[in-house]
């Protein structure tokens, strides 16, 4: 079976701990490997070569980062579809998807290589008599990613490659249960040149993420994943001096009007709720249905998922894998069970879903007549478990939108300009779509929802991920006057 250590200095580093976690292929439910888990003194050493790195590369021209960030870039491109297999096997996920991930990191990658504009600060002269003012932006030092098992590949892209291109060193602790895409990336990053130290990867459980939290060196902590863990994160961080952004929960709406094309909606929906078996905070996780349009769209949702195949993440004919765990895949039917016992009208049902072995698979679902009391609409169940909320009108949609506790993406699928303008207007999200159901940014706009789907200011990567990694410093400066100068610059000399 494979081992995953850590990754310190440019070099694998064997665990203290002599604690390890079985990593599954989801597919089989075999254990094909085991995860190491951090001491407290793996982690000092992946701090330490952080901190001894983070001078050199400091100092380092913004002409030399960026050579090697496009270094890492071509690698990572021509790698990808080692990356997708890496990711598959340990996630489930199938390899369409898991190279879409790498394609949507890709975008950070190169986003971080315009660094040197993104960065760039601002000159004014003559502010007062003889007097200029100008600003820059200083990388922080020791920069910490926390990362979630459902995107292992994506989610560090858009922490990293800006963190280290602004200047400074990082540490990755990544999700236990598929740690195989941060070494091979990490490898990348040797190879493209990144110097010993700069980038680090650390496995591990509890005690190696409160180490970082506490570390003393570290300056900044960027975390993916649930909402409690969320304000775990950033409670910590603060309470020890620490820059902070943490992105938590979501449960994903998206609202049909009566005037939609029933038929593209119901396709959105299909590949929102059940792309990446839901596995993903970006999900549709709640289909609104207003007014007339619930029948035929409950309609057309259930017979596209006829379709649907469920099985390996490697062959090619899957449409959608496994879950990650079995344990999750219990949690995703307890759901479905509480959502019948509520009253809700299970019209698809998951648990149906009859294959071979001992794979965590679990059949796209869909719940229909949820009301906001019921838990399978209140708690993220990150699984493929799509719920239909019947309302007669707009405003009544918007409402259960306002008042859910996320706020991290929501949709509108409508033919009226007028009335998706005032959803974007209206609505208490950070990330809408209008006829997009999943309204992830683009690399050089930033992402990050509201509510309890942020904790922290700043949003991740784009602009707002090179201001995460970055302070402002601001000189004021004021030279002698010309006519005192020593060398002759033409004035009328005070002697």
């Amino acid at each position: 079976m494979d081992r995953f250590h850590h990754m310190i200095n440019g070099e694998i580093f064997e665990s203290t701990s002599g604690r390890f976690l079985p990593t599954y292929n989801p597919a089989t439910g075999e254990q094909t490997g085991e995860t190491a888990l951090a001491s407290v003194e793996d982690v000092d050493a992946a701090v330490a070569a952080a901190a001894a790195a983070f001078p050199g590369w400091r100092a380092t021209s913004l002409a030399a980062r960026t050579r090697i960030m496009y270094r890492f870039r071509e690698l990572v491109d021509a790698n990808r579809a080692e990356i997708a297999r890496r990711i598959s096997i340990q996630h489930g996920k199938t390899l369409p998807d898991a190279d879409g991930e790498v394609a949507r990191g890709l975008e950070n990658i190169e986003f971080a290589a315009g660094v040197a504009a993104n960065i760039a600060g601002r000159f004014t002269e003559q502010a007062s008599t003889g007097i200029d003012v100008y600003d820059m932006r200083q990388p922080l030092g020791v920069a910490v990613g926390i990362t979630p098992f459902n995107f292992p590949a994506m989610v560090p892209l858009w922490m990293f490659p800006m963190a280290v291109s602004a200047g400074n060193t990082f540490i990755l602790k990544p999700s236990e249960k598929d740690p195989a895409a941060s070494l091979y990336l990490a490898e990348l990053m040797n190879e493209a040149g990144f110097p010993a130290g700069v980038f680090n990867v650390v496995q591990g459980d509890k005690i190696a993420v409160d180490r970082l939290l506490r570390h003393p060196d570290v300056k900044a902590v960027s975390f993916v994943g649930s909402t409690p863990i969320a304000k775990y994160i950033q409670e910590t961080s603060i309470a020890h001096g620490k820059r902070v952004q943490a992105l938590a929960g979501a449960k994903n709406h998206m609202i049909v009007l009566p005037d939609s094309d029933v038929g593209l909606a119901a396709d959105a929906a299909v590949n929102a709720g059940y792309g990446s078996a839901g596995e993903r905070c970006m999900a549709v996780s709640v289909v609104v249905a207003v007014g007339h349009i619930g029948d035929p769209l409950v309609e057309a949702i259930a017979d596209r998922m006829k379709g649907i195949k469920v099985g390996p993440g490697d062959d090619p004919s899957t449409d959608m894998g496994p879950l990650v765990t079995r344990e999750h895949r219990e949690k995703v039917a307890s759901y479905v069970q509480a959502g019948l016992d509520a009253g809700a009208d299970v019209v698809v049902d998951g648990r149906e879903l009859e294959y071979e072995g001992d794979g965590f698979y679990f059949g796209p679902t869909l719940v229909d007549r949820v009301t906001p009391e019921m838990s399978v609409y209140q708690d993220e169940i990150f699984g493929p478990v799509l719920s239909v909320v019947r309302v007669d009108t707009y405003q009544e949609a918007i409402a259960l939108i306002d008042h859910n506790r996320w706020g991290n993406g929501a949709a509108i699928f409508t033919r009226d300009g007028g009335a998706a303008r005032q959803f974007v207007f209206d609505v208490d999200a950070g990330m809408v779509g209008v006829n997009v159901p999943i309204p992830v940014p683009v690399g050089y706009y930033s992402f990050g929802g509201w509510n309890e789907s942020l904790f922290g200011d700043q949003h991740m990567y784009g602009p707002e991920g090179f201001r995460f990694w970055t302070r402002n410093k601001v000189v004021t400066s004021r030279w002698p006057d010309p006519a005192t100068s020593t060398v002759d610059l033409g004035f009328p000399r005070n002697d």
